[in-house]
């Protein structure tokens, strides 16, 4: 199971700090990723970290500005966004894949998805 938390609504230029707490069990070893969809757009890739927390990945448009870490005691993983922007405006899900070897961008490599949480970015 995971739960996401975190969202909100925020004034561009503010920051959040989302967080996803694996539960369950099978998740220890397993990289964990973030997506979003904003309203009347498809799903995309966010950030993704390796079970070890050792090695990320992020997309184009958020890298060097978000940042994805893990605590793997907690088994909880975050996504640190500074400085939103309108455009960051979407549903974060948190997801898992368990079977992939590389840090995936790709939809299909998560069989877990979390609830999402909302985040809206003011201008």
């Amino acid at each position: 199971q995971l739960q996401a938390s975190g969202g909100g609504s925020v004034q561009a230029g503010d920051s959040l700090r989302l967080s996803c707490a694996a539960s369950g069990g099978g998740f220890s070893r397993a990289i964990m990723g973030w997506f979003r969809q904003a309203p009347g757009k498809e799903r995309e890739f966010v950030a993704a970290i390796s079970w070890s927390g050792s090695s990320t990945r992020y997309a184009d448009s958020v890298n060097g500005r978000f940042t994805i870490s893990k605590d793997y005691a907690k088994n909880t993983v975050y996504l640190q966004m500074p400085n939103l922007m309108p455009e960051d405006a979407a549903v974060y899900y948190c997801a898992v894949a368990t079977t992939s070897w590389s840090i995936s961008q790709f939809e299909y490599d998560y069989d877990y998805w979390g609830q999402g949480t909302l985040v809206t970015v003011s201008s």
